[in-house]
């Protein structure tokens, strides 16, 4: 047997006609960018998550900057986030020259540790930037009380999150700001790179929307330094197709962990850990081994990809030596970093699949 990661053939041929139709319908118009299919889908994005406003973008990096951009991030400004994600999240606050300062996880869920945030706190500290890991929302009462405390804003990073919940609100409804991506291999996926920023700050809204077309205010006047980080058209129309059946999908993506859950309980290894009042959109669905390389190897050989969510914590990557950190400063995301293992995630694992992934693990 040879499974499929994320099966992201078999999913266009579910719904190929529609979304075939869909791109053609750009073709035939050639309105490539922000065409109407955009305002469609921040539409249909605002009704799914609650989100008072949903602007599309480029990318979930670029989601990340339009975020900083909008409060203003300075150089030297200090924002507090985890070293265990993708480099993304620290790479955005570097690149507006701000320094990411880092905060060890949670052992359990592997988001940022709350508990250890307050006292990385300085004067020149302006926000948080928590990442809802493979698809979890972090605790984020506490983090909103530590946020309110010092003055500072929250920036969700939810690129691997879209759909998940905390305490009943889309972690794209939380925040000051929520960013997602739709990279394909993400849980709701276009052809190309694509994301979005959400928040109920209508100010906020405004200048993002600015933002991504340069900081124009009208066409060929600029009020602020932005980007050209618009959204394709063609990738909206994608989505839009797609959004149709994703609370389906998440359903789905549920029920395959529920089975990977009992088929790998009492094995010997570290299994998902869910919150309570949380529901996770399974971006993936991570276990921790001892003997991770040999599994990969063996697993491979029995047909069976795995990947590795992430094999070195952001704070010993070579771009970030300035900023000083060693190893065994983060010692859980260090721990993690080298048992964690991806296994084969989507809606539509069959249940032959999951069990010839379980034996053979």
């Amino acid at each position: 047997m040879n499974i499929d990661f994320a099966k992201l053939q078999y999913q266009y041929q579910l719904y190929k006609t529609e979304i075939d139709e869909a791109i053609q319908s750009v073709l035939d118009k050639s309105n490539y960018i922000m065409g109407e299919e955009i305002t469609q889908l921040e539409t249909s994005l605002q009704e799914f998550t609650g989100a008072k406003h949903a602007i599309t973008c480029s990318s979930g990096t670029d989601a990340l900057l339009l975020a900083m951009m909008a409060l203003d991030i300075q150089p030297e400004d200090e924002i507090i986030t985890t070293p265990f994600t993708f480099i993304a999240t620290s790479e955005t606050i570097a690149f507006l020259k701000a320094k990411p300062v880092f905060v060890d996880i949670d052992e359990r869920t592997y988001n940022i540790d709350p508990s250890k945030i307050e006292e990385k706190i300085t004067h020149k500290t302006k926000a948080i930037i928590p990442v809802s890991l493979y698809g979890q929302p972090a605790d984020m009462d506490v983090i909103q009380a530590i946020a309110g405390k010092h003055g500072l804003k929250v920036i969700i990073d939810g690129a691997q999150s879209f759909g998940s919940t905390y305490k009943g609100k889309t972690d794209s409804n939380l925040g000051d700001i929520s960013t997602t991506s739709f990279f394909p291999a993400k849980p709701l996926g276009c052809f190309g790179d694509g994301g979005a920023v959400f928040t109920n700050d209508d100010t906020l809204a405004e200048k993002m929307k600015s933002l991504r077309v340069h900081g124009q205010s009208k066409r060929y006047h600029h009020q602020y330094i932005g980007m050209g980080g618009r959204m394709d058209t063609i990738q909206a129309a994608v989505l839009n197709v797609k959004i149709k059946y994703y609370e389906k999908d998440l359903a789905l993506r549920q029920e395959v962990a529920k089975r990977y859950a009992k088929a790998l309980e009492g094995k010997n290894m570290i299994l998902p850990f869910v919150e309570k009042d949380v529901t996770s959109a399974w971006a993936q669905y991570s276990v921790r081994v001892q003997n991770r390389d040999e599994v990969q190897i063996k697993l491979k050989e029995h047909g069976i990809p795995t990947a590795v969510h992430y094999p070195m914590p952001v704070h010993l990557q070579e771009c970030f030596e300035y900023l000083g950190y060693k190893k065994g400063d983060f010692p859980i995301s260090e721990q993690v970093s080298n048992e964690i293992m991806s296994l084969p995630m989507n809606p539509y694992l069959t249940d032959e699949e999951i069990v010839y992934t379980v034996n053979s693990i």
